[in-house]
C-alpha cells in the first residue's frame, strides 16, 4: 500500500499598510518578511520526494510558491479551487474603532456566523480544497505533494480531515503564516495530520 503526504502551505505575509481585508482581491504580493517566510518554508522541502506542486492563482500565493519551485524542482500548477474564501467584506477595515462592521448597514450579514452569512458558506470551501487535495494525493501518489493557498481554506481541510465542526471561532486557528499541514496518506486512506511552522521565527 503507497504512502503519500499532502502538504498544504498557507501563503506569507502580505503588504498591507491599509489593513483592509483584501480577500480575493488582485495585487496584494508578499512583504519583505513574507518573501523571508516563504523561502523559509520551502528550504523545509529540501530533500523531500515532492512530485506535484499547485497554488491558489493570487499574487501573495504565487510568489510564496515560487521559492518551492526552486527548491523542488517543479513547476507551479494554477488551481482556482485552491483560492481565498469568498467574503462581502472585501476591501474594509474589519477591525478596531474603524471597523466597517460598526455600520448597522451591514449587521444582516452577520445574522449567521455559522454558515458563515458574510461569505463563501463553510461546506463550500471545505468540499472544493479536499477535491483538490485529493486530486494532489492521486498525482503524487506514493510520493509528496504541495498545495499552497489561504488560511480559512487550510482551515476547513484541518477540522474536515480531524472530524471536527466547520465553525470555529477565529481566535483558535492553528495556521500561522507560511506554516505547513501535512496529510498522512495510506492508500487512499488518511491516516494522520501534523502541523509545523518553519517560518515561525521570522
Amino acid at each position: 500500500m503507497s504512502t503519500t503526504i499532502v502538504h498544504l502551505v498557507r501563503h506569507g505575509e502580505v503588504h498591507n499598510p491599509d489593513r483592509i481585508l483584501y480577500g480575493r482581491i488582485p495585487g496584494y504580493h508578499l512583504s519583505t518578511r513574507g518573501h523571508q517566510m516563504a523561502a523559509r518554508t520551502a528550504e523545509s522541502f529540501r530533500g523531500h520526494d515532492v512530485t506535484f506542486l499547485a497554488a491558489s492563482p493570487l499574487q501573495r500565493v504565487q510568489e510564496t510558491a515560487q521559492p518551492i519551485a526552486k527548491v523542488t524542482g517543479l513547476d507551479v500548477v494554477t488551481d482556482k479551487t485552491l483560492i481565498e474564501s469568498g467574503n462581502r467584506f472585501e476591501g474594509l477595515h474589519v477591525k478596531g474603532l474603524r471597523s466597517a462592521l460598526w455600520n448597522p448597514t451591514r449587521w444582516p450579514l452577520l445574522k449567521n456566523p455559522l454558515q458563515p452569512s458574510w461569505g463563501e458558506p463553510f461546506t463550500e470551501i471545505a468540499d472544493r480544497m479536499m477535491n483538490a487535495v485529493e486530486r494532489a494525493r492521486v498525482a503524487a501518489e506514493g510520493h509528496e505533494a504541495i498545495l499552497v493557498s489561504h488560511q480559512l481554506p487550510i482551515v476547513m481541510v484541518q477540522r474536515t480531515a480531524m472530524g471536527l465542526k466547520l465553525p470555529h471561532a477565529p481566535w483558535n486557528r492553528e495556521c500561522d503564516l507560511a506554516s505547513v499541514t501535512s496529510l498522512l496518506f495510506k492508500g487512499d486512506e488518511l491516516t494522520d495530520i501534523f502541523y509545523s511552522s518553519p517560518a515561525h521565527e521570522i
